[in-house]
């Protein structure tokens, strides 16, 4: 099932959330309902805070770009009371956006690489490392969970650029 999302100005994207105790069917039909509402609006990860949900799980699926252009589809991933272990020296900046900040696009600078430590569905804890575009969503759907927004990221000419379109969607989003 398709959740609502919340939009920027919702004050459960501010918040630190709360680790999941017990894995259980209302976890499990939380993740299946948030794999529903990503592919439905087309993104690459899902936070449970940005479906009103205060707990510390995301999801991922980043799909594979092929030589022709197009995509195959990505592998689920889902990361419950995740933990950074690590992250590279080297950085890069590249575009970024959010299905909770909807049109509003701010290049980033993230880690190229990131080690992870989470559980999945079943409860077992597992230690990953991701690259690249998976890399860089790890780090903003871990962001999201600790309620730090992309573009909290975005300093200076570029951040006051993106201010009137922040304040039109908090706005249309809170009446």
């Amino acid at each position: 099932m398709k959740l609502p999302l919340a939009y920027y100005g919702d004050p459960i994207l501010r918040k630190t959330c709360e680790s999941v105790v017990i894995i259980n069917d209302d976890i499990r039909r939380l993740v299946h309902d948030m794999v529903d509402t990503v592919i439905e609006h087309k993104g690459l990860g899902l936070s449970a805070p940005q479906v009103h949900h205060n707990l510390k799980i995301f999801i991922m699926t980043i799909g594979k770009e092929l030589p022709n252009g197009s995509w195959l589809p990505g592998k689920l991933k889902i990361f419950i009371n995740p933990e950074i272990l690590s992250v590279s020296d080297k950085l890069e900046y590249r575009s970024e956006g959010c299905l909770s900040i909807p049109k509003v696009y701010g290049d980033v600078e993230r880690a190229i690489s990131v080690k992870i430590r989470a559980q999945d569905l079943d409860g077992d804890l597992f230690e990953e490392e991701f690259s690249g575009l998976e890399a860089r969503c790890i780090l903003h759907e871990n962001d999201h969970i600790n309620g730090i927004l992309f573009v909290d990221h975005i300093k200076g000419k570029a951040r006051k650029k993106i201010e009137p379109l922040l304040r039109e969607i908090e706005k249309k989003n809170s009446a």
